[in-house]
């Protein structure tokens, strides 16, 4: 009984020991630690998007034409307008590689203008409350980046038109999203989901091995959550 009562005593002191290793970290470094991992992981996912085969050679991130008009472009490969549909959807990749790099100066900003609230919540937040913080205060102004970029690149492509005018009827009755109604919006949309995907990713894994983050900061604080 003795050495129950002890070894439950002993449990009490270390959940408390826990408790206030958080509460002990002040707030610039729980604000500083948290800014260095999003810098982190915001410039990993740049440079693991931004580069040739950044999104077409990962399997989960390629962007393919959207819904049923992913249909409609088999139907085309097995009419023999294979090579028009490969081309349209190597530029829609290629466009969006070419954006991501767009994303970075931005990306920053929004970490720099994290306020010790915003940390505070991220931080007692959900498993991704970081990438949410920057997706709600930086994404729009991404995309407006990405938008004539894909649009460049998508328009030497003569089937972008074409996808254009078919996914404008296509959305006019519902069977593709609004915003999948044109090409460069399409495109920049997948460009920015999988940006933040990423982005997502790099937090978890310094969430769950803190000792990966960069900085000694970053490794105090997420070591103690």
């Amino acid at each position: 009984m003795f050495r129950l009562t002890t070894l439950l005593a002993g449990l009490v002191l270390s959940l408390n020991a826990f408790a206030l290793s958080i509460a002990d970290l002040s707030q610039s470094d729980a604000s500083g630690g948290l800014k260095d991992a999003l810098s982190q992981g915001a410039k990993i996912a740049v440079q693991q998007l931004g580069k040739p085969g950044g999104f077409s050679n990962d399997p989960d991130l390629r962007i393919g034409l959207p819904g049923n008009l992913g249909k409609v472009a088999s139907t085309m490969k097995m009419m023999g307008m294979g090579a028009q549909v490969e081309q349209l959807e190597a530029t829609m990749n290629q466009a969006a590689e070419a954006a991501v790099p767009q994303a970075q100066a931005l990306l920053l900003d929004a970490v720099k203008k994290m306020t010790i609230a915003d940390a505070k919540g991220i931080l007692s937040g959900p498993q991704d409350a970081a990438t949410q913080y920057l997706n709600r205060t930086s994404r729009e102004q991404i995309r407006a980046k990405f938008l004539p970029i894909v649009k460049q690149a998508t328009d030497q492509v003569g089937l972008a038109q074409q996808y254009n005018a078919f996914a404008g009827k296509a959305a006019s009755f519902g069977v593709i999203d609004a915003k999948s109604a044109n090409l460069e919006g399409y495109v920049a949309e997948q460009a920015l989901d999988g940006l933040f995907e990423v982005i997502a990713e790099q937090e978890a894994s310094i969430r769950e091995n803190p000792a990966g983050a960069a900085t000694s900061l970053a490794k105090k604080v997420f070591g103690t959550l």
